[in-house]
């Protein structure tokens, strides 16, 4: 059998655990949000690895003269 000692401190790990939960869901849902609306005005923009003629930049290892 849990002592009642026991089972007040575990009820209060729990109420801690659950409310630092609760912030850091907070803190992370805050985050996406400003990370959300700070992506939106450079989708709307040019794209940022064009290069000179707004085409993506080549990757290829052995670039043919296209």
């Amino acid at each position: 059998m849990i002592a009642r000692g026991k089972a007040e401190k575990k009820a209060a790990r729990a109420a801690r655990l659950s409310a630092a939960l609760r912030e850091n869901l907070k803190r992370r849902k805050t985050q996406a949000r400003g990370r959300a609306q700070s992506e939106e005005p450079a989708k709307t923009g040019a794209p940022e690895a064009a290069g000179p003629e707004g085409h993506a930049p080549d990757f290829r290892r052995n670039r043919g003269s296209d």
